[in-house]
């Protein structure tokens, strides 16, 4: 999960994007610049000190006025910039940036290492856990069943019973046909696991989250689908049946799902701890701790 590249996108609202983008200047340097084309995004651009370019861009699904809608789009990221990263949110945060029921976090994993066997990984292993996944990230009715639909029970079937074996067969198996010119709003994008982007973008998109500026949570959802991804990439094959979710034992089982994911030990100990935060049970105990006899 470490050598994978991501990029992330944050959605906020209630400050204007040239404030967020100056934000974002004071822990990357470099220069920023009002861009302001295509109009309808009206785009800052923070060339930083590396060379990257983060971008804070209007977005009209925003509950503010055009003017305080900034989504902050990261550069291609590593593993060892996560801690840059969570010092970008906080800047953002203290420039009095907000978050609503209208903004989320979009994930992007490269899809290079991505080939026909590991989606089929991924989309099994995602359907298998789905449930428990939303409840843990706290996933609205309203945007599973519209911004972050579920896996797609056809799209699932037709992996099972013709086991794409490259990628073009996978295109044919997501779109029901050979897409060979995806455009960027293809309705098939709007899926909590988003393989669209796999031909438009070259990347996996995750689009569970609602938006945070807590960065500690930031970090733990850029783990979470790291190491997601990395068993879906290092995994011979994964059952997609689909496991009962009982509220009692929530988090446990989710406490197990990370430790098979790879979330083991004090590095990720703090993305456990947000992870479950929304689950009821013992992350220690499946049904509760056991009650101690008392001597003879």
């Amino acid at each position: 999960m470490r050598t994978l590249r991501f990029g992330i996108e944050i959605e906020t609202v209630g400050q204007t994007r040239d404030t967020v983008a100056r934000a974002i200047q004071t822990v990357v340097g470099g220069t920023v610049q009002h861009v302001g084309t295509p109009f309808c995004y009206d785009p800052w651009h923070v060339v930083d000190a590396r060379g990257r370019t983060w971008k804070v861009m209007a977005d009209s699904s925003l509950s503010a006025a055009k003017h305080l809608q900034a989504e902050v789009v990261s550069p291609i990221l590593t593993y060892a910039d996560i801690e840059e990263l969570q010092e970008v949110v906080r800047a953002i945060r203290r420039a009095r940036a907000k978050v609503d029921h209208s903004t989320g976090i979009h994930i992007h994993v490269d899809a290079a290492r991505f080939d026909a066997r590991a989606l089929r990984n991924l989309v099994k292993i995602v359907n298998k856990q789905e449930r428990l996944i939303e409840h843990a990230l706290g996933i609205s009715e309203a945007r599973r069943a519209r911004w972050c639909r579920g896996i797609d029970q056809t799209f699932l079937d037709k992996i099972e019973r013709q086991r794409p074996s490259n990628l073009e067969d996978m295109n044919r198996a997501w779109y029901g046909y050979h897409n060979t010119s995806p455009t960027h709003y293809d309705s098939t994008r709007y899926h909590g696991v988003n393989l669209h982007n796999v031909w438009f973008r070259g990347t996996v998109e995750y689009r569970w989250f609602d938006a945070t500026l807590h960065a500690g949570k930031v970090k733990a959802y850029i783990q979470f689908v790291l190491a997601l991804s990395a068993k879906a990439i290092g995994a011979r094959a994964s059952s997609s049946k689909r496991r009962d979710f009982n509220p009692a034992t929530a988090k446990y089982d989710f406490r197990v799902f990370m430790l098979h994911l790879g979330l083991i030990g004090d590095e990720f100990k703090t993305a456990r701890l947000h992870l479950m935060a929304n689950l009821n049970g013992s992350a220690a105990w499946k049904h509760g701790r056991p009650e101690q006899r008392t001597a003879a």
